[in-house]
């Protein structure tokens, strides 16, 4: 019986750890053709991590820039005010948007998901 109750009780710890850790810091990395459907059915935010000469060299339409080295609690709220905004976040390769969507995941956003690169983005672009 004790045994059991042990079992059940670290279990029980295990579960509510994990739980917390996974809803806390985390994003979700979606296929490019994931990020386009997305753009084209629901209200989202596009957001270019890049630094300005690469944003200004062409970008997704619509996006909004903001440097990945830039981001914190203030200048993400300036761009994102509500917490819930469906953030698709790109930048050249996908190294800077996975850094970027952690970083935006750690300041409590709950819907970010990144897409990597614009350097293989096959659909639309503008300067």
């Amino acid at each position: 019986m004790k045994r059991s109750l042990l079992f059940l009780f670290s279990l029980l710890v295990l579960l509510v750890g994990c739980s917390k850790k996974d809803s806390e810091g985390s994003y979700r990395q979606i296929s490019q053709e994931e990020a386009k459907e997305m753009m084209d059915t629901q209200e989202v935010l596009v957001l270019d991590v890049r630094e300005q000469d690469e944003y200004d060299s062409g970008h997704i339409p619509d996006a909004v820039l903001l440097p990945v080295g830039t981001i914190d609690e203030d200048t993400a709220a300036a761009v994102i005010p509500d917490k819930d905004t469906t953030v698709l976040v790109y930048c050249r390769s996908g190294n800077r948007s996975k850094t970027a969507s952690e970083a935006l995941a750690d300041l409590g956003y709950t819907n970010i998901y990144e897409f990597g690169g614009i350097n293989t983005w096959p659909y639309e672009t503008e300067s």
